[in-house]
């Protein structure tokens, strides 16, 4: 697995590349981490064809290798966004472990860049006019109905609350909330982002 960077205002984030189906899975496994612990893959497979439940991010993460089954993958991914209303183009870039709370409900740029063990929740919506989406550090937990808009930069362990329009960066550790989005306090870096998967920045 590569890495490549991207850079936040104080410090990089370092985003994964799968160089092989087995690094797709290894980010699959990384996802499921984070709902609860391990999962053999068998039983994600299991999990991610139920027809009643969320597979966006399984066959998401399949489709960052185009090797040979990429156009099956593809087509799988576009059905289960489809279902779930979930629009998060091949191109957006994501590190380990991302969390969609409900499965559902969400339109994110292509030219986006989330970090490592992020939270994301129904009714997300981060978009550009001018080509400049988001950065979004690791450790970062964005609640329901939240807007990010244009080129912000969400550094590491941040907290945005439900319904936040942010139109500006926002610094390391901080809880944000309201219209536009304010600096509440520093008090609880990162308290909602449970099983943080671990990985290794100089695995490239």
């Amino acid at each position: 697995m590569k890495m490549e960077s991207y850079k936040l205002n104080e410090r990089d984030v370092y985003i994964p590349v799968p160089e092989s189906y087995r690094d797709c899975i290894t980010l699959i496994k990384s996802d499921y981490y984070r709902l609860g612990g391990g999962a053999s893959f068998p039983a994600i497979v299991i999990n991610a064809l139920h027809p009643f439940r969320s597979s966006v991010l399984f066959w998401r993460r399949l489709c960052q290798h185009k090797g040979l089954f990429f156009p099956f993958f593809n087509l799988m991914y576009k059905r289960a966004c489809k279902k779930s209303m979930i629009d998060i183009p091949l191109s957006t870039k994501i590190g380990y472990g991302l969390y969609i709370g409900h499965g559902m409900c969400m339109v994110i740029n292509g030219g986006t860049v989330i970090g490592n063990n992020v939270n994301l929740a129904q009714f997300l919506n981060v978009g550009t006019n001018h080509g400049t989406p988001a950065i979004i550090g690791d450790n970062v937990y964005i609640g329901p109905h939240v807007c990010l808009v244009e080129n912000v930069k969400i550094e590491n362990n941040v907290t945005i609350g439900a319904g936040a329009i942010v139109t500006r960066d926002v610094p390391q550790n901080a809880t944000v909330a309201g219209v536009p989005a304010r600096i509440l306090n520093y008090d609880n870096p990162g308290r909602y982002i449970g099983n943080p998967y671990a990985f290794d920045v100089l695995d490239k």
